[in-house]
């Protein structure tokens, strides 16, 4: 029986642009970030390089770029987080059926950007029981150590989890510690859906 369920929040409640940073960028002569250089974003995911530090290595690494630049391109993923979604999770939250963990990767800068720019993420965030933000907690996923990190803080059995998570690096390896997993496709799924589309794990 499910009794937790684990949302990521890009793609799954808040809409992206995957594409958009790249695309700023390309106008800079950026065209793709090489292995080192994704290693240095997923260490400011994981918080273990400071805003200030990111855009100093940013700068030194993309020389014809400003500060404010790099601000508008990388927030450029950044959408909007439909009222309809907001609805589904505060209807869960006041029932009080199941545990609500929220478990994203992220960083400062994106999540500044979406305080400023969501009118109700505090309301949002409150809807949860936990909000696991990867720069905050210093873990990032698909790394089994995040997944480990809560069900530890919350003493979970994995059997009694769904995650639900747009990328699938991410549902595999929940799925290898024994999770349900949902790997959502935002082109034509919808969190709103979840019951409907997993109705077979509720009937328990």
């Amino acid at each position: 029986m499910i009794k937790t369920l684990i949302f990521d929040f890009g793609d799954v409640f808040l809409n992206l642009d995957k594409p958009a940073t790249l695309e700023k960028l390309k106008k800079h002569g950026i065209s793709d970030f090489s292995g080192e250089q994704i290693r240095i974003l997923q260490e400011y995911e994981k918080g273990n390089i400071s805003t200030e530090n990111f855009i100093e290595i940013f700068q030194q690494l993309f020389t014809d770029i400003s500060e404010a630049e790099i601000l508008t391109s990388w927030n450029a993923i950044l959408l909007d987080l439909p009222q309809k979604r907001l609805d589904f999770i505060k209807n869960l939250s006041e029932e009080k059926k199941y545990q609500l963990i929220l478990l994203s990767n992220t960083n400062e800068l994106h999540i500044d950007c979406v305080m400023q720019n969501i009118p109700f993420f505090e309301e949002f965030k409150a809807c949860f029981d936990a909000f696991y933000l990867s720069h905050e907690i210093n873990f990032r996923k698909p790394d089994n150590s995040i997944f480990e990190f809560v069900l530890e803080k919350h003493k979970l059995v994995p059997q009694e989890i769904l995650f639900i998570d747009d990328t699938k690096e991410n549902t595999d390896a929940a799925a290898k510690m024994g999770f349900h997993t949902w790997n959502i496709c935002p082109e034509t799924d919808d969190i709103t859906n979840l019951f409907h589309h997993h109705s077979n794990l509720f009937q328990q």
